[in-house]
This record gives structure tokens, sequence and C-alpha cells, in this order.
């Protein structure tokens, strides 16, 4: 019976983690010598400084901190200056080398790359001091590189100690993820309190003015800038097909792109590539730059032969620098460019963005490993017809 009990007894652990909470902070007294004669155990303090939680204020006593001293030393210390019970730190107290030769005058209480020999100091009480009555001697102070045009500078390291103890955690409830858009996408399912409709084509989308002014800059300021049209429940959408507005809709309530297989009844490839570059132009049109986004990745991860040419050209009219580099880089590429050559969307890309095609020249002269004179020629003859008027044009600037 014992054996059994030892079989499924519960194994818990824990552990206690130490760590310190670091901080510096620089204090610069001006005016020492105005400051030597006010007395001992007369203080310049600095202002507080919190560190790990604690506010702390370092104290300077010109003429000494006690009087059996007699005033040949100054004395410098750290004070707790907030309420605290059992506060452990690490300190270090510099007296900063001014002429940058390095040689600061360094008292510490602890070390941060290496084991203390002691552990670290207990202040047990607002005003517990750290520090050193016989910190340095007047007479070599004032003949030091530490002071400079009547100026000290202090550096103060502070390092307060936290322990914990980690261990597992007996309970805990879970929380579910967020479903707002769930919420929101239903509402656009079900119809419910749309107040605006759109009809694409002759088709009808209904919708709701809030939401989509929520989502769109450019709705936003139809529905509720100064130039609103009050008695707006109508409106005629140009240039838009129908499934491309539907994805605009959908993107908007849902956050996320709609699958596009199920939206066009087409399983292709490039009618994906498609429906991505029309939704990017609607995008742009509304001012959705994360739906622009999504749809800028997946041309680029689409890009091929066939459809290289127009997305370039669409990415050149739409400001979508990051797309419009991928393509140029993939056109260039030898064994890409004559194919992209031979396709319809290179001719619409010639016609449409004549410059786009002198970049085009600079990507593939670069990577080329023939004279640079000899690559334009051969790439602009290979582009453009005799009868070209766009190309006659490149001809002269490139050549």
């Amino acid at each position: 019976m014992g054996r059994d009990l030892m079989d499924t007894s519960a194994v818990t652990s824990s552990s206690s983690v130490s760590d310190t909470v670091n901080g510096s902070h620089e204090f610069r007294i001006t005016g020492y010598s105005l400051a030597k004669g006010m007395g001992v155990g007369k203080y310049i303090a600095s202002d507080t400084f919190n560190i790990g939680g604690f506010d702390w204020a370092i104290y300077f006593y010109p003429d000494g901190k006690s009087g059996e001293d007699k005033s040949t030393h100054v004395s410098l210390f750290i004070a707790l200056a907030s309420e605290g019970s059992d506060v452990r730190a690490l300190f270090e107290l510099t007296l900063v080398d001014q002429s940058g030769n390095g040689y600061h005058k360094v008292h510490s209480h602890f070390h941060f790359r290496r084991a203390l020999e002691s552990g670290p100091y207990s202040l047990k009480y607002r005003g517990s001091m750290w520090g050193f009555k016989r910190f340095f001697k007047r007479t070599a102070l004032e003949k030091s590189d530490y002071l400079k045009d009547d100026c000290l500078q202090v550096h103060c390291s502070v390092g307060v100690v936290r322990s914990q103890t980690l261990g597992a955690k007996a309970y805990s409830i879970p929380v579910s993820p967020s479903d707002i858009c769930l919420h929101i996408g239903q509402l656009l399912e079900s119809g419910n309190g749309t107040d605006v409709n759109f009809d694409v084509n002759g088709e009808i989308f209904s919708a709701h003015k809030m939401i989509l002014a929520a989502r769109s800059p450019v709705f936003r300021a139809q529905f509720f800038g100064p130039m609103k049209d009050q008695n707006m429940q109508s409106i005629k959408i140009e240039d838009i097909e129908a499934p491309v507005f539907k994805a605009l809709l959908h993107f908007i309530y849902w956050d996320k792109l709609p699958d596009m297989e199920e939206l066009t009844g087409l399983n292709a490839r490039w009618a994906s590539t498609l429906m991505s570059q029309h939704l990017l132009a609607a995008a742009d049109r509304y001012g959705l730059d994360r739906l622009r986004l999504l749809c800028e990745s997946n041309l680029c991860e689409e890009v091929s032969i066939n459809t290289v040419a127009t997305t370039l050209a669409l990415a050149e009219q739409h400001h979508c620098f990051q797309l419009k580099s991928v393509c140029l880089k993939f056109v260039s590429m030898p064994e890409n460019l004559r194919a992209v050559m031979q396709t319809e969307g290179f001719d619409y890309l010639k016609q449409s963005c004549p410059h786009v095609i002198t970049e085009l020249l600079q990507y593939v002269t670069r990577i080329n490993d023939h004279s640079v004179t000899t690559t334009k020629k051969q790439v602009v003859n290979g582009i453009f017809d005799e009868g070209d008027v766009v190309g006659r044009r490149v001809k002269q600037r490139q050549l």
C-alpha cells in the first residue's frame, strides 16, 4: 500500500529568485569654496530620485559629518528618503575625475560583475544612510582633478534587492479570446440596423454608417464631415466590381480577408491575384491601410511571370513602394525578363507607367555581368519596337 501511495503522490516545486533593480544619479556640486566652512554635520543634499520603488538622496558634508575628524575630511553618504522597512540594497559612490583621465575615486559596497563577499546593506527607516565619514581628505581634494571650476561631480549607483518565490499556480481561470470581430461581422450578415445602401453594378449591399466611419476616414468624411449629406441613404459606387466591394465590407467588419476562392467561385491562383489587385486599389481609395498591406503581402507571395507586370503598375499607381521593389527585382532577373516582356501585362505597364521602365533598366544593368551600355541597348531594343513613341523617348534618355 505504501508503494501505491508514493506512486500516486504529486510532485511540486518552487524557487526563490533574488535580483536587483539598478539605477544611478548624477549630483553636481557647484560653488564648493562657498560651501566650505558651513560647519561640521551640515550638508548639501541632492534632489530625491527613485530607484527600485524607493526615494533616495545624496548628502555631501563639506566639513565632515562628525566632529571627531576636526574638518579634515569631507563626508559623502547615500540616504533612504522614503518610508521603508528593512530595504536591502547595494551602493557605490564615485567622485568623478574631471580631467578626463578616468582616475575616479570609487567607494563601493558591491560589484555588479562578481559575487559579493558580504551581503547587501540594510536600511531600516527613512533617513538611514550608507557612506563614508572620511570619504576624502580636504587638502588633497582641493588640489586634485576632482575639483574643477569650483565644482565637484558625484555619481551614485544603487541596486535595490528584490526577492520572489515562483511556483506552479494551483488555480487559474481561462479567458476566452476577443470575439468583437465575430459580433460586428454577424451584424453585417444579419443586416440588422443598417442605415445605408450601396449600389454596385446593380447589386445592393447594406451597411452601417457608424461602423464604416470608424474604420475608414473616407467614409467618415462622407457621412459625418462638413460636406456630409444628411439624407444620404443610397450610394452608387463606380469603378469597383461587386465582389471586390463585398470583400471590402467583409474586411471592414471582420478585420480579415474573406476566402477569395469562395468569393469568386474560382480556385485558380491568378484569380486570387486579380482579386487582391482590385482590392488593393479599393483599400487605397477608402484609406484602409491594413487592408492595403494585406493585399500587398498576398501579391508579393503570388508574383509570377503572368501577373508581375500588372502588379508592378498597380504598385506604382498606389505608391506601394515595398511591393514595387519586389516586382522590379523579380522582372529584372535574367531568367524572368524575356518571358515577362511577352505578356499583355507588360504592354499595359509600358503605356501606363513608362517611367517605371527606366527604373527597370537600372535594376537590369546592376545585376548583369556584361557592359552596362551594351545591356541597356539590348534590353531597350527588346522591350520597344522602333515605332513605339514611348520606346524612342526612353532610348533617347538611356542611350
